[in-house]
């Protein structure tokens, strides 16, 4: 997505050489030394958001002081509650959310070239994918042709919708569609559209790398954060507003520190320890919040279970 450059982002920026290349970041210790605050205890978490105020600061959807609002929130001891414009990266969707939306997109080139205008131009500002997953229904199992048959039937049954997502995959940017048979959606965005780390051109050419960040329709969205990739779950009119390029709006969040020692027994399961965690959580009543996990527990933790 574009990349907003104002007369004095200079100040906040370094770079850094990567195989022949040289990109350019938004650096929270350049915004320290420009007296834009203390950042240095912030939870990682937060100074991923932080970065993402860093690189949109505009003076209109977010503001100098909404940077500063972070080094704040360190000093009131992890609580702020000034509203922020959020930009993720990316949004994902699933079939169910998705249709809708690509429908949308059709009526406002419709409307666009109703008006005498360009419909061309009306297309998703921010990168989005869409994981054809949830119409699969299972009508034959145990055999080796089972999987080929529930597909075949899939298509069968929903012929007409899976053409009007091909044709908006041609016709629109920034616009993917992942078929069906490919995967579940939240195991899809794991296992092949993350990035980690993004690089694109600004408005001044030069390569500038920041966090991969996404919103998304799926309810297990929140599954990617095991891999240090931000996100979570949104609903259908707040993705559609991403995918259009517009901030959600959203208090600097508390962060929840969870620390992990030691590591899993044998016989002990991934998701034995997702559910005491949930459990503990729920019992401090953590809800609305961010949950940060460190500790040397991770290291015994391979991204299937952090993913889990």
């Amino acid at each position: 997505m574009p990349i907003t450059v104002g007369s004095d982002r200079s100040k906040i920026r370094s770079t850094l050489d990567v195989n022949g290349r040289r990109l350019a970041y938004y650096s929270i210790d350049a915004a320290e030394a420009a007296g834009l605050g203390s950042f240095a205890g912030l939870p990682a978490v937060l100074k991923v958001v932080l970065e993402n105020m860093l690189r949109f600061e505009d003076a209109k959807t977010v503001h100098t002081d909404d940077i500063k609002a972070f080094s704040e929130w360190a000093a009131a001891g992890g609580k702020n509650p000034r509203e922020i414009a959020y930009r993720p990266a990316r949004v994902l969707m699933q079939d169910f959310t998705g249709v809708p939306a690509v429908v949308d997109l059709a009526a406002m080139r419709d409307a666009i070239l109703k008006l005498g205008g360009d419909p061309e131009k009306i297309n998703p500002l921010n990168p989005v994918d869409l994981v054809v997953d949830h119409s699969v229904t299972v009508d034959a199992f145990g055999t080796p042709r089972a999987f080929q048959r529930n597909v075949e039937l899939e298509y069968e049954r929903n012929g007409e919708r899976y053409q009007f997502l091909k044709w908006g995959q041609g016709a629109f940017d920034n616009f993917r569609v992942v078929p069906p048979g490919t995967g579940i959606c939240h195991q899809v965005n794991l296992e092949y559209l993350s990035q980690v780390v993004w690089a694109d051109t600004d408005q001044n050419g030069a390569l500038v790398a920041y966090p991969d960040t996404l919103v998304g329709t799926d309810s297990h969205t929140t599954m990617v954060n095991g891999m240090a990739v931000l996100g979570w779950g949104v609903g259908g009119i707040e993705a559609e507003a991403a995918m259009l390029g517009q901030p959600i709006s959203m208090l600097i969040p508390e962060v929840v520190g969870f620390e992990l020692t030691g590591e899993l027994k044998e016989g002990v399961t991934a998701t034995d320890l997702v559910l005491t965690v949930t459990q503990m959580l729920r019992a401090r009543g953590v809800v609305g919040k961010f949950v940060e996990f460190f500790g040397a527990g991770l290291d015994s933790l391979p991204l299937a279970n952090r993913a889990t």
